[in-house]
């Protein structure tokens, strides 16, 4: 699995919200997730490295609960931004999104080692929430499932220039 994402949401988002742990492309020490269109679904793909072992030869938990978490987000971010009429790289700022609520179901020990990929399918039940199903895959296997509802971040969060 070698797909490289050209142009992903979080490449769009603004230097002021781009320091998540998981998706923030500023943030040093984090994954530097990203989320991009595969048709109508949306991926994330992501290699963990060496200190997201849980117990040799297999990934933490944690790692793939951020993965769904940072992919359901970015996912809700993509619809709505096309639902608007936009296209990663356009220039035009996209919306926010925070995890109103997680849930991941682990179907197999995810491999240490082998790329991820999380697949998404998207869905509008409110004008300001999304629910994002993710599948979580480590080659052919899918290794877990997750439910993301995702909120459009409040203004609250927002920077004040004040």
């Amino acid at each position: 699995m070698s797909e490289k994402l050209v142009h992903a949401i979080q490449d769009d988002y603004s230097d002021d919200y781009s320091w998540c742990y998981g998706c923030g492309r500023l943030n040093e020490e984090g994954l530097k997730l990203r989320t991009g269109w595969e048709g109508n679904k949306t991926i994330t793909v992501y290699t963990p490295r060496p200190e997201h072992t849980a117990i040799p030869g297999f990934v933490y938990g944690g790692l793939i609960g951020s993965l769904v978490d940072c992919h359901g987000t970015g996912s809700a971010a993509l619809a709505l931004y096309r639902k608007n009429g936009h296209e990663p790289g356009d220039g035009v700022e996209p919306p926010r999104f925070v995890t109103a609520s997680l849930h991941v179901d682990f179907l197999k020990p995810t491999p240490q080692g082998v790329p991820l990929k999380a697949v998404g399918t998207v869905e509008e039940i409110h004008p300001k929430k999304w629910k994002v199903h993710t599948e979580v895959f480590a080659g052919d296997v899918c290794c877990a499932k997750g439910e993301v509802i995702a909120a459009i971040m409040p203004k609250t969060f927002m920077k004040n220039d004040s």
